[in-house]
């Protein structure tokens, strides 16, 4: 699997304390993307499902987790190693959003049985409004699984889009929604 970014605490992709997941792949190149780095998968970031397993664990044995934030590139992009992950992740914490260019009609339903939070539909930068967790106003949130209504009810009702920067080895990556025309 093509994974690029595995980062914790992520907190501003959702409520509390997440692992965010950044697959790589993407073949829609949106106009404004906040990762087009991310669009090619690189072979350095090929790991096996087992070292993916390794790196959430040695996370999860760690920290409380309050969820997982899977985005990318698009991790729809590589289904049967998005499907091994969300599984996996699924034992540590069932709150899983993910964010995904494809519209929830288009997705195989079966990809989608162990996800929480749907935030579906490519990024228009022209529609980048500041809507909480949404890049921009075309895409939905859909809360796929009824045990978490309240956990993102209360979520929306009291947050606002933030910017989290994370320094690493290679620089900084901002993570969160941004305004339209950013540019780090």
């Amino acid at each position: 699997m093509f994974i690029a970014r595995i980062i914790y605490p992520v907190e501003v992709l959702g409520p509390g304390k997440r692992i965010g997941i950044w697959f790589e792949g993407c073949p829609r190149r949106c106009k404004g993307c906040s990762n087009p780095e991310l669009w090619v998968q690189q072979n350095q970031h090929d790991i096996s499902t087992e070292h993916f397993k390794e790196l959430i664990l040695e996370i999860a044995n760690q920290k409380k987790i309050d969820g997982f934030t899977f985005t990318g590139g698009d991790p729809l992009f590589q289904p049967r190693d998005f499907l091994k992950a969300i599984a996996f992740c699924k034992e540590i914490n069932a709150d899983i959003l993910v964010y995904t260019g494809y519209i929830k009609d288009e997705i195989d339903q079966g990809l989608l049985k162990d996800v929480a939070v749907l935030i579906d539909g490519p990024y228009v930068e022209r529609l980048n409004d500041g809507a909480l967790i949404r890049g921009s106003s075309n895409q939905n949130v859909y809360i796929l699984n009824p045990l978490f209504q309240n956990k993102y009810d209360e979520y929306f009702s009291k947050s606002r889009n933030q910017i989290q920067n994370i320094v690493t080895d290679d620089g900084v990556i901002s993570l969160g929604i941004h305004n339209r025309d950013f540019s780090l």
